[in-house]
């Protein structure tokens, strides 16, 4: 069983908290003693009393027990058993406790019946009060726990959805451009056709991970962009720009490759003399940026709008969406212009 030390010792000085506060009242009741001599008494009983308690649920079978992420899943007792646990804390801690205060301060002295009465009241008032702040603050805890835990689940099927979607919808496209080149250039569209091949076994038979280096995902990008080059031909140039710092960098798989497409498409291909794509990647010590620049049509022009076909804006909500699914705020994307007046999307995120 798995015990956080430092957990324990926040439970103790609360528990010490705790017992200056009720030595306030026990000395106002008995107010002859002194606080701290009430103080040490009150250390004492509280002291065995979460002892007892903090340890011996432990002692109690995990399935028995709330989800405590801080234990290994073993929290509080649940039902008579947490019930039975806080009756036996108590009758150690005031029995034992005050036993040991007694011992401390070499008290001998008979302690009254009624003085002892109302100090096991105050000791039982004391307990239920402590060990139901601590069941309250340990549910409170594990509550927390499943609602992350459910979010993080509810985040990867999402990913994972959309990963999905993703990779027919390239493959569709692929396969259009296919047959358009059937009837012009049957040499060519064999040519593709085994391109096709490869790149279908390096992609869809790979990793379904969520993440994977940047080097795979650069790697991917040089398959799709020759398979794309055996229909363009010269029309199609390209550079990949990754230093060798980056390679291991993780980013979400397939997350250039539909930017790629979309310069393509976009960019290059309405032009009679096609263009330059460049896919570039840069990072200071926490951010990595990633660059898709095509020399093609302007963004005034590439960039697909509403009321548009059908699909023209599939590869940028995909990125969006998966960006903002994985990093939340930490990640942003982008299409702009620069000085040239070529389009170039812009990514970045937190690198890991």
């Amino acid at each position: 069983m798995k015990i956080d030390g430092y957990d324990i010792l926040r439970h103790g000085l609360q528990v010490l908290a705790f017992c200056c506060v009720v030595a306030v009242f026990t000395t106002m009741i008995w107010p002859s003693g002194g606080y701290l001599r009430q103080l040490l008494y009150s250390v004492c009983i509280g002291g065995l009393t979460w002892l007892t308690i903090e340890f011996g649920r432990l002692l109690v079978p995990p399935e028995h027990c709330h989800r405590d992420p801080t234990r290994g899943g073993h929290g509080w007792p649940q039902g008579w058993r947490g019930l039975l646990l806080t009756a036996i804390g108590i009758a150690v801690g005031f029995f034992g406790g005050s036993r040991l205060g007694a011992w401390l301060l070499g008290d001998t002295a008979r302690t009254p019946a009624h003085d002892l009465r109302l100090a096991l009241l105050v000791t039982i008032a004391a307990g239920v009060m402590a060990s139901f702040y601590f069941h309250a603050r340990g549910r409170q805890a594990a509550l927390l726990a499943q609602a992350a835990s459910a979010e993080r689940d509810a985040a990867q099927a999402r990913l994972m959805l959309l990963q999905s979607q993703l990779e027919p919808h390239m493959l569709f496209n692929t396969l259009a451009n296919l047959r358009a080149l059937i009837g012009v250039d049957p040499a060519a569209a064999q040519q593709m056709l085994d391109r096709l091949g490869d790149y279908l076994r390096a992609t869809l038979g790979g990793s379904r991970a969520t993440l994977h280096p940047l080097a795979d995902e650069f790697s991917r990008l040089a398959d799709y962009l020759e398979l794309i080059a055996v229909r363009m031909g010269p029309r199609l140039t390209y550079q990949l720009d990754l230093p060798d710092t980056l390679r291991t960098a993780q980013v979400p798989t397939l997350l250039l490759q539909p930017l790629v497409e979309n310069a393509i498409r976009h960019g290059l291909e309405p032009q009679v003399t096609g263009g330059h794509v460049l896919v570039s990647a840069t990072a200071d010590s926490t951010r990595l940026v990633l660059r898709v620049r095509n020399s093609g049509a302007p963004l005034t022009t590439a960039l697909p709008h509403a009321g548009s076909a059908p699909g023209r804006s599939f590869g940028l909500v995909q990125v969006r969406e998966r960006l903002r699914t994985l990093y939340g705020d930490d990640a942003s994307f982008a299409l702009t212009t620069d000085d040239t007046g070529h389009t170039c999307a812009h990514i970045t995120l937190p690198l890991s």
